[in-house]
């Protein structure tokens, strides 16, 4: 059986942050939070890497970013297009974002042919979410429609700077996901609750205790398949709205709604924390300097 491969999406520019956060140094030797998801990555099991980036940025980022692991794990690219849709859909005029994280997954369609995880290039997900994920992933067919979730608590997750999108999950009485629903701009309110916007565009409150996803996702290569029909049907409906998008959670909510697969939620004891505004870089090198103190990272990765 071949090792999992981790699938980075980091086509994003990190407009709320300002610039290319997937390259600003957090740790106290330059590295980068990709650094650390690498190096949990390999030391998990994980044989492959591979980066979903834009290609009007792909020079920069291959030479600052995908150079260092070149010879620790295998490297691999693939390219978020805004034209690169199924069948006969084309781009409709004045249309410039991108289709989103389920569009971005799709891209990496002709470059694995394993067993994967997803992860947010700009987000911290700790050393047992890796290792939790990698052995569920070893469990897993090719052709298995049994995907997972590695979930956090929305507490953990929120930011003191601004909004947040999350997929809040709803699971069954055997840790399988039930539901998953897309909500925007989660922040702390002034009467102290939590709350966002929902895809629906209403307002949404949300427990602290709820379990989110944080964008570390478990699938088979079969996935590929099931979104590309999915992915047609978005299309078909929201071709032509400007802003709209085509989110992973979105997806597994309609395959486990249909009954055409199950995702387990996955339990981690690693912490999350990212970086969505300048102002959140403070608390993740500091956190990233704690757990180098406490004997979870080396202070230099190699």
């Amino acid at each position: 059986m071949s090792k999992p491969t981790l699938l980075v999406l980091a086509a994003g520019m990190g407009s709320r942050y300002g610039g290319l956060k997937q390259m600003d140094p957090m740790g106290p030797n330059g590295e980068t939070i990709l650094d650390y998801s690498v190096f949990d990555a390999i030391r998990a099991g994980f044989g492959k890497v591979v980066f979903v980036i834009r290609e009007d940025f792909a020079e920069a980022f291959k030479e600052g970013v995908g150079s260092r692991f070149a010879k620790h794990i295998e490297i691999d690219y693939a390219f978020q297009k805004l034209d690169d849709l199924p069948g006969e859909f084309e781009v409709p005029a004045g249309r410039e974002k991108p289709w989103g994280t389920a569009h971005a997954v799709r891209a990496a369609r002709e470059v694995i042919n394993e067993p994967f995880a997803v992860v947010n290039a700009d987000d911290f997900y700790g050393a047992d979410a890796y290792q939790t994920a990698a052995d569920y992933l070893n469990t897993l067919s090719d052709e298995s429609t049994d995907y997972a979730i590695v979930g956090y608590y929305l507490k953990n997750t929120l930011s003191d700077y601004g909004g947040v999108n999350r997929g809040i999950c709803t699971a069954d009485d055997k840790g399988f996901l039930s539901n998953v629903e897309e909500v925007i701009d989660i922040k702390r309110q002034i009467d102290q609750s939590v709350g966002g916007t929902g895809i629906d565009g209403n307002a949404r409150t949300v427990a602290e205790d709820a379990i989110v996803s944080m964008n570390f996702w478990c699938f088979s290569p079969a996935f590929f398949t099931q979104t590309e029909d999915h992915f047609s049907r978005f299309l078909a409906e929201k071709l032509e709205t400007p802003k709209s998008e085509c989110y992973i959670p979105t997806v597994v909510d309609d395959f486990v709604a249909k009954n055409e697969a199950t995702c387990k939620i996955l339990p981690t004891t690693s912490t999350w924390f990212g970086v969505t505004y300048p102002d959140d870089k403070p608390r993740v090198v500091s956190s990233i300097l704690a757990l180098i103190n406490n004997g979870e990272y080396p202070e230099k990765l190699s």
